[in-house]
């Protein structure tokens, strides 16, 4: 029996269209050309990180981060707000609380990401992101460090992101039960590759899973 669903962020809970759109603008490159450089990197199974030495040869992207900062100190930059939260979300947190289910948010993200996910209090039991942990997913001692959190065997937990990669396998891998949302170019991608139909259940939005995981 599942008794904590544990989510991934970045195209699982938040929209990433705005991020990456601004990423665009401060490099001077068209945002089609952003955001299908990073389709391509889904579709070739290579970091999204690659587009950015395509776009830019050479660039210190933590370089880039920090003079941005100082540049844009008040504006939102790489980061994510309320507005960024796709519409299923909190009815879908708030369902899945109301059948008895501990709602955990755990994905790799940057130390500002949590404060940011704080102020939509959100109907969550917990936040936790890789940097606060000092690991990152796919590695086997985030998934540890999900079901300690949790208090729970792995076999109890469910974990939902978008990525076969750094979701499905490595929770597979844990003892976990894998759900793999249909969102973001990982997430449309990675739901025709074998490995999510043999290990993941598929699904199309976050309303569904209430009724999958403890029907009503």
């Amino acid at each position: 029996m599942i008794k904590a669903v544990v989510f991934d962020v970045g195209e699982t809970l938040i929209d990433e269209t705005r991020i990456w759109s601004r990423w665009a603008d401060r490099l001077g490159v068209p945002r089609f050309a952003m955001l299908g450089l990073l389709g391509g990197m889904a579709a070739m199974d290579r970091p999204h990180g690659d587009a950015f030495e395509l776009l830019r040869p050479g660039l210190d992207v933590d370089a880039e981060i920090a003079a941005w900062a100082v540049e844009d100190p008040d504006g939102l930059r790489e980061n994510f707000d309320e507005a960024d939260l796709y519409p299923d979300v909190r009815p879908a947190f708030a369902e899945l609380r109301r059948r008895g289910l501990t709602v955990i948010i755990a994905g790799n993200q940057p130390p500002q990401a949590k404060a940011a996910l704080e102020r939509m209090d959100l109907p969550v039991d917990a936040i936790f992101t890789s940097a606060e942990w000092g690991i990152e997913k796919p590695h086997p001692h985030f998934f540890a460090k999900v079901a300690e959190v949790a208090a729970l065997e792995p076999a109890h937990i469910c974990y939902v992101g978008d990525r076969v990669d750094n979701d499905v396998l490595p929770a597979t891998r844990a003892g976990m039960m894998p759900v793999l949302i249909r969102r973001g170019p990982w997430g449309y991608l990675g739901s025709e590759k074998p490995d999510a139909a043999r290990h993941a259940t598929i699904v199309d939005g976050l309303d569904t899973l209430p009724g999958l995981l403890r029907p009503a």
